[in-house]
């Protein structure tokens, strides 16, 4: 199995509206893509300032899933959406 955490730091003048539809977008992946095997997103209850404001984790049978997730063609419109959004995107992939 493998985990894929992705954390999201969105840019401040980022409206809530904005910031409310792409988790919205996040929450949709599971039902579109097979590949998904657990999938969580939330936003950050404590904002810190080192905090980012949304986290995703979501787990995959292995690394091959991993990537066909990468380049699922439903994926893609998040991944574009984030660049627009956020200042920051980091992630860390794991396998267990």
């Amino acid at each position: 199995m493998v985990k894929h955490i992705v954390f999201f730091r969105f840019k401040p003048e980022i409206a809530e509206r904005d910031r409310e539809a792409f988790l919205g977008m996040l929450d949709e992946l599971p039902k579109q893509i097979s590949d998904i095997v657990d999938f969580q997103a939330g936003r950050d209850v404590l904002r810190r300032e080192r905090s980012y404001d949304v986290a995703l984790v979501s787990s995959f049978a292995g690394l091959a899933a991993l990537d066909r997730y990468g380049k699922h063609e439903l994926h893609q419109p998040v991944i574009r959406r984030s660049e627009e959004l956020c200042s920051s995107v980091v992630s860390v992939d794991y396998e267990y």
